[in-house]
């Protein structure tokens, strides 16, 4: 009997053992679970962390994405193209503000000061550029305050026709470089009257498969009882190829570039107080650092803006002789920095330097380098295959 109970008591102990180690197991891994899940949270939250903060750091300081936003640069670049813009060419500015990295969210106020890291390239004639838009008016959005941090402010794209040294006009429409007619390049478009030699004319669609655009604001030229003229006349937008190819056609005679009459079309003009028009420009000199100019009469309306916004000082004028720089008269002024002549390659429909001036260097966000991506609808989405990963020149 002593050894049945024995028996009995030993199966009890390992019983009750088998029950603790199950218990101790189940408590284990109930742990290493909660640990796990613990774990799983906080590498979700570390990957974004690093994520956002590659993204941030190689947007700064490397590359840009940027979407075409308008038609002024059309012909070369499109509305719905997706460029890359290279920060590495000129060289990245170091940030000024602090905000929510990919949003334009930032904390007003605070500001740092900006400077522009080493680069690889000077800015040339002919690169396009992307920069933040430098002046005080802008003929869309109004006025544009200066308390507005720079690079807060809203990108442009166009492509630099004159760079500091050089001497730009625009006499009958045509760039003059450095006293040079400068030839329309392949890409670029303007508005042009075409001379019928009857009262036939190319469709729409027909225009349409050359490449050209009839322009619907001014269409058929009509005469003063709303006839349309005999022979026919009518305004395209299209390049110089394109008007080369429709010379070519029986009905059509000549084509001569569309030309406004000289004297100012709208308030915002540089310099203020001109004449000038985008047809019709006087020419003027591109400054550069360490450039200095008289100050007078004709140079002042030219060089307020470029003291005061772009360069931090306090200005005015007494009369047409007497000018003040940071409370003591000056005659004459020494800029900071270069500044750039730039234009749109759609010449008739770009808010370009012949509205607004010069653009600032420290306003230079990058070199437009080659088109990512590009679509010709959103809805549906239509991309346009031969343009991606195009270079821009």
């Amino acid at each position: 009997m002593a050894t049945i109970s024995k028996r009995r008591k030993d199966r009890e102990k390992r019983r009750s053992k088998r029950q603790k180690a199950k218990a101790g197991s189940s408590g284990q891994e109930n742990g290493k679970t909660d640990k796990k899940k613990l774990t799983g949270w906080r590498e979700t939250l570390r990957f974004w962390i690093i994520a956002i903060a590659v993204i941030w750091f190689v947007r700064a300081f490397f590359f840009e994405p940027y979407r075409i936003p308008s038609e002024s640069m059309e012909g070369t670049l499109y509305v719905r193209d997706f460029l890359i813009v290279s920060k590495l060419h000129y060289g990245p500015r170091t940030p000024a503000t602090l905000g929510i990295p990919l949003t334009p969210i930032y904390v007003p106020g605070i500001e740092f000061p900006q400077t522009r890291l080493p680069g690889f390239s000077d800015i040339r004639r002919g690169d396009v550029i992307v920069f933040n838009y430098p002046a005080s008016q802008d003929i869309v959005r109004g006025t544009v305050p200066s308390t507005i941090p720079i690079e807060r402010r809203d990108p442009y794209i166009k492509r630099v026709i004159g760079i500091p040294g050089d001497t730009v006009a625009v006499v009958d429409k045509v760039v003059h470089l450095n006293g040079a007619p400068q030839p329309l390049g392949e890409t670029m478009l303007q508005t042009w009257t075409v001379y019928g030699t009857g009262d036939v004319r190319p469709s729409v669609e027909e225009l349409t498969e050359m490449g050209i655009q009839f322009d619907p604001r001014t269409g058929d030229s009509r005469d003063s009882t709303g006839r349309v003229l005999s022979p026919r006349q009518y305004t395209i937008l299209a390049s110089r190829g394109m008007v080369d190819e429709l010379v070519r056609r029986a009905e059509v005679d000549r084509v001569e570039p569309r030309i406004m009459r000289e004297g100012p079309v709208d308030n915002l003009r540089f310099p203020p107080g001109s004449n000038n028009n985008p047809h019709h420009f006087n020419h003027v000199v591109v400054p550069g650092e360490g450039d200095t100019v008289p100050l007078n009469a004709e140079t002042w309306p030219g060089l307020l803006e470029i003291i005061t916004r772009h360069e931090g000082h306090t200005a005015q004028s007494i009369g047409d002789s007497l000018f003040v720089i940071d409370g003591q008269p000056a005659t004459e002024y020494t800029f900071e920095q270069d500044y750039y002549f730039a234009m749109g390659d759609n010449r008739d429909n770009s808010v370009d330097s012949r509205w607004w001036g010069f653009v600032p260097k420290d306003h230079v966000v990058g070199k437009a380098w080659f088109v990512l991506l590009s679509f010709d609808k959103w809805l549906p989405p239509i991309p346009r295959f031969s343009r991606f990963f195009k270079p821009i020149s």
